[in-house]
């Protein structure tokens, strides 16, 4: 039979590539592959090593290194997310905005992915450097993406200020339970003012933080509760949320394990904390394994092993070293 592949040059599900044929599932398939080179390369760049003197520290408050917001976005209709580990249970309400447009408020929704996780760490590293809950993030917030994706196109960035718009807007419940009969609560938001603007393109009504100010709780306990981490790792797990909140994770727990004692935690509990967007163990596994050979290829000094049972932690030397951690004023 005649190939008549070619006979519809106008053909949708088809594209000509220097005069070559090729269908648009192979191409989507080139671009899939084409992403993946990118994370495999960005994965392998050479680590900032403690005689780096351009190595940059961004930080984690270690609640959001227990815990986490959610991995893909749940609509905007879902106004409230909860997520608990071990004794600790955060809740993420969305909130609402002022809108200069309409002079009322609009919904927006909750923060998800990896992008609100990469913002929190740039604002945490910012308010600490400053040594100021008030933090300027137009600029600084242009220059952490350019850092972090290798690029600081429009597109990319109205989709970070979008998260940073959503993170402004919600409020926080962080519960510790105590026993059976007791517990302590607390409500917060992260950010407690900020400056909005509209994007002149009405088809990207997007509301833009240019100014914002963390609550004074939250900054008092980020003093006395950042996590270091570095920038250049969280680059290179820029695709992952998941990725971002193991190696937080481990970067907070491993240098606190008994260097005597080894700890293990079960896939169970592995898949409370890190995998209830996943559904069924069998999707979540894979997932879990994918991340963590991702983390390690960057957290080199972390002792893990895992197994059909779970993952045992052994006492291993945090991403960024005491003395590494300075923070200049501007």
């Amino acid at each position: 039979m005649a190939d008549r592949s070619n006979d519809n040059p106008k053909d949708p599900a088809q594209m000509s590539l220097g005069g070559i044929v090729t269908s648009l599932p192979a191409v989507r398939a080139a671009k899939k592959a084409n992403t993946l080179s990118r994370v495999h390369r960005r994965l392998i760049e050479p680590l900032e090593t403690d005689q780096d003197n351009e190595a940059r520290l961004a930080f984690q408050h270690t609640v959001f290194c227990q815990t986490g917001l959610p991995y893909r976005d749940p609509g905007d209709s879902v106004r409230l997310w909860q997520r608990s580990q071990g004794a600790v249970l955060l809740e993420v309400q969305a909130g609402r905005v002022a809108d200069p447009a309409t002079r009322n408020t609009v919904e927006v929704g909750l923060p998800w992915g990896a992008k609100p996780r990469l913002i929190l760490a740039h604002l945490n590293a910012e308010a600490l450097r400053q040594d100021s809950p008030v933090i300027e993030v137009e600029r600084s917030l242009s220059a952490f993406v350019k850092r972090i994706r290798g690029f600081d196109g429009g597109r990319e960035i109205r989709f970070f200020k979008d998260q940073l718009t959503r993170l402004s807007a919600a409020t926080l419940r962080l519960a510790l339970f105590r026993s059976d009969r007791e517990a302590e609560q607390i409500d917060t938001k992260v950010i407690t003012k900020f400056d909005l603007w509209l994007h002149k393109d009405e088809r990207q009504r997007v509301l833009w933080p240019s100014t914002i100010q963390l609550s004074l709780d939250y900054f008092v306990s980020l003093q006395e509760h950042a996590v270091p981490l570095n920038e250049a790792d969280l680059a290179a797990l820029a695709h992952s949320a998941l990725g971002i909140d193991l190696y937080s994770w481990l970067a907070q727990r491993l240098h606190r394990v008994n260097s005597a004692r080894p700890a293990f935690i079960q896939w169970p509990a592995l898949k409370q904390q890190f995998g209830p967007d996943y559904g069924l163990m069998k999707n979540f596994k894979p997932k879990f394994r994918t991340a963590l050979t991702q983390v390690l290829s960057r957290y080199r000094a972390a002792r893990v092993e895992l197994d059909g049972y779970g993952m045992r932690l052994h006492n291993s030397p945090p991403p960024v070293t005491k003395r590494l951690v300075s923070l200049p004023r501007s």
